[in-house]
């Protein structure tokens, strides 16, 4: 690895017969095959020198945290007595960072011990049970836990138990909430959570059993609110704005164009792989984790170039199936938090203003473009992978315009 980063005598044999050379070698492997450059990987290795000539190495044992700081104290203090660094806090936490990522890669990092979280077996035990006996969803189990978790770490710190007057706690902690801004969706599903958690503490005999039937959320209205997404001119908007020969635009381009015409949502773009896509075929294959099956697209000709040009021109080479991977090394797949600062930071630096700014508002757009060219709504539950026409029906209630039209017609008229 040395050899091919650095071609100067003297620099080469510095890396190579400095301390721990064969460990540095393996983390900066490790980085290479993640796709990082050589200017990154040459920055690597200078920090990683330094880091070993600072840090006691010698045998196998594991180096605390207390000494990676010391180590980096003394280094930032050498530096300012030379005038050699103005950045010192910066400088000091990117020594911490590097030195921390190299050793736990190496497994020589003695992890601090930490204190159990509160309850951390029960919510154990509640996942495992809403995944093996309930079957839900890993989405719906994450969320359920969270919304218990930041319960109960809030019970905690009232110095309180699963004991007495926990329906008051739970009053209290919902008053709470809503005076720091959780609107009444949250407040519903964060009540509907906690009535399953105590439903099945009750069970397990942590708690009265009786508890859960007395947790209430606000009361729901269904299909109160309208579709929030933004129109169909300013989705064709925002993914023009995307036509640009910059590696972050093509990437984008393909997936606005996803979750614009097919109307995905942001973990069904993330869960593509390389194989989803049937070139032979023209096909898209999309994974439906609410239905747990796979749905079958045709793909568009504008989609699939999309995807194309950015497979051919962007997408670097790496282990990953995923489709879509990070622009700038360290190479990952995307996450759901990557789609909506994609979508969100578009909207805003067009103007776009739109109740919802994140990838589940183009999905509520494709919606109620299908709506307009007079799709039924069993067509387009259907094409956004609803269960049923029942969660398809708030899209009845887009065409406000036409509705005017009728409201203001004279009825005399038809006399």
């Amino acid at each position: 690895m040395f050899d091919t980063l650095f071609h100067y005598p003297r620099v080469y044999e510095r890396h190579c017969k400095g301390p721990a050379a064969k460990e540095r070698e393996l983390f900066l492997t490790h980085y290479a095959r993640g796709g990082s450059p050589h200017s990154t990987l040459r920055h690597l290795a200078s920090e990683l020198l330094l880091i070993a000539r600072r840090l006691d190495l010698d045998g196998s044992r594991a180096i605390t945290l207390e000494e990676i700081e010391i180590a980096a104290d003394c280094w930032v203090a050498d530096q300012r007595r030379h005038h050699r660094i103005e950045a010192a806090r910066c400088s000091h936490d990117r020594f911490v960072r590097t030195a921390t990522d190299w050793l736990r890669f190496l497994g020589r990092l003695q992890e601090p011990e930490e204190e159990p979280a509160p309850f951390a077996e029960l919510i154990r035990d509640f996942d495992r049970y809403l995944r093996e006996e309930r079957g839900l969803s890993p989405r719906t189990i994450y969320n359920r836990c969270w919304h218990v978790q930041t319960f109960l770490l809030w019970l905690n710190a009232q110095g309180c138990g699963l004991g007495e007057r926990l329906l008051e706690q739970v009053d209290a902690f919902m008053a709470l909430k809503q005076t720091q801004g959780w609107c009444r969706v949250t407040m519903a599903t964060a009540a509907r959570a906690l009535r399953s958690f105590f439903h099945y503490a009750g069970e397990q005999g942590e708690c009265a059993p009786s508890l859960a039937a007395g947790i209430e959320g606000p009361r729901l209205f269904s299909q109160e609110a309208l579709p929030m997404g933004p129109k169909w001119g300013e989705v064709q908007q925002l993914i023009a704005s995307t036509d640009t020969d910059r590696p972050q635009d093509i990437r984008d381009r393909a997936i606005l164009m996803l979750l614009a015409v097919y109307g995905l949502r942001s973990g069904e773009v993330i869960a593509l792989t390389l194989d989803d896509v049937c070139w032979e075929q023209d096909r898209l294959h999309v994974r439906r984790p609410k239905q747990r099956c796979q749905q079958e697209y045709p793909l568009a000709a504008e989609v699939g170039e999309a995807i194309l040009s950015y497979l051919e021109r962007v997408r670097p080479r790496a282990h990953s199936r995923a489709l879509f991977l990070t622009v700038r090394a360290p190479l990952r797949p995307l996450v759901a938090a990557s789609l909506y600062h994609v979508v969100s930071t578009r909207l805003k630096a067009l103007n776009i203003c739109c109740p919802r700014r994140g990838p589940h508002a183009l999905r509520h757009a494709c919606a109620m473009h299908l709506v307009a060219e007079g799709l039924s709504l069993t067509q387009i539950g259907a094409h956004l992978g609803h269960r049923s026409a029942f969660a398809t029906r708030t899209y009845a209630k887009v065409d406000l315009a036409g509705l005017r039209e009728v409201a203001d017609f004279a009825l005399g008229d038809l006399l």
